[in-house]
């Protein structure tokens, strides 16, 4: 019995992407079908290369096709496309950028500059081209964490180059102003120099570039989600009540802009000895998986009160660079697949226009 193209076709339009909820096929991921004999080659081209159901969608594509009458022999060759937001085309101040995501949280001092150094580094490993910014104006924290102490130039006295490392773009007010200087700026000039940082800067093509919001709900916060069309926020807290309440606010920030919660990230979840193993919830722990709970958006990870993961804030190289097999670098890998994942479900269910599913 000869295989056609068809036949593989149909065996792929059983095989559901499982954040998607729609068939291989229907979500535009199937590539580059050849069919000689009995056998088969394709290419099934992900929605992201942090992909975090690779697995899954690779073990039912493989059963798919053992079923198929006649075929004895396949071939899958995997890639990947991050798809671009649907408003990302009519974004004017980054037209090169495919999806923005802001970390923001409702209070300081919830590691939230730690989440999104961490985000980005994952996301660029997993292969994904990546930008971060640091919108933290009193507080910039990006400079110590990726070890850059370079000065950003322009080339045509316009525009400036963001600097380089860690498979990262990276930009920051760090950069721009001395280390002991004071940022003592009102609304109109803070608002200024966040839209140069956004506009000005040669960001490129990227798949993803990741916002550091300063903490809470103020004007720099609100600047910047009005301004940039983002994919999504993602929420970070501690898991004690009194950082869990600020968490309600940001929420409803970014609800009254129009920007979907991607999800909640519970840092500083618990504290593992690194003499007996035994974890201890210092800051209680569960709190960030309730607060999903309640606004019914998903949890997209815990990560550890974890010595290393200082450290390597602190040397300038994020854990997930210098550490990348410790479970503290994992715990990140899993939150960023978590989050790619959530941003690609986003840009389909507006671009097909799904249901929206939790």
């Amino acid at each position: 019995m000869s295989v056609t193209e068809r036949d593989i076709l149909a065996a792929m339009s059983k095989v559901m992407d499982p954040e998607l909820h729609i068939d291989l096929v229907k979500a535009g991921m199937v590539k580059d079908v050849r069919v000689d004999g009995d056998k088969a080659k394709l290419k099934i081209e992900l929605t992201t290369p942090a992909c975090p159901m690779k697995g899954k969608i690779q073990a039912d594509a493989e059963a798919a096709l053992k079923q198929v009458p006649g075929l004895k022999t396949f071939d899958i060759e995997w890639g990947a496309q991050v798809r671009s937001a649907p408003q990302a085309g009519a974004q004017a101040i980054l037209p090169q950028v495919k999806n923005v995501i802001l970390v923001g949280a409702g209070k300081g001092g919830v590691g939230k500059s730690t989440v999104s150094v961490n985000l980005a580094a994952a996301l660029a490993r997993e292969g994904a081209k990546v930008g971060l910014l640091d919108a933290d104006f009193y507080g910039p924290s990006v400079p110590l964490m990726t070890g850059i102490t370079e000065k950003p130039v322009s080339p045509d006295g316009k525009s400036l180059l963001p600097l380089e490392k860690h498979g990262l773009k990276v930009m920051s007010i760090g950069f721009l102003v001395e280390a002991d200087q004071a940022l003592i700026w009102r609304g109109p000039m803070l608002h200024g120099a966040l839209m140069q940082l956004v506009r000005d800067v040669r960001w490129g093509e990227l798949d993803y570039l990741v916002l550091d919001l300063p903490p809470g709900t103020g004007d720099v916060a609100l600047t910047l989600s009005q301004s940039v069309k983002a994919s999504g926020a993602v929420l970070v807290t501690t898991p004690q009540d009194v950082a869990l309440a600020d968490v309600v606010r940001a929420k409803q920030m970014f609800d009254k802009v129009h920007i979907p919660v991607l999800g909640i990230v519970e840092n500083m979840s618990q504290f593992v000895c690194p003499h007996c193993s035994k974890s201890t919830p210092i800051f209680n722990h569960g709190g960030g998986r309730k607060a999903a709970e309640m606004f019914s958006i998903p949890f997209l990870g815990e990560i550890p009160l974890e010595l290393k993961i200082r450290e390597a804030g602190d040397a300038g190289v994020p854990v997930v660079i210098s550490a990348p097999e410790s479970a503290e670098a994992q715990a990140f890998v899993a939150m960023a697949r978590n989050i790619a994942g959530r941003v690609s479900t986003e840009n389909m269910r507006v671009a097909v226009k799904l249901p929206v599913i939790r």
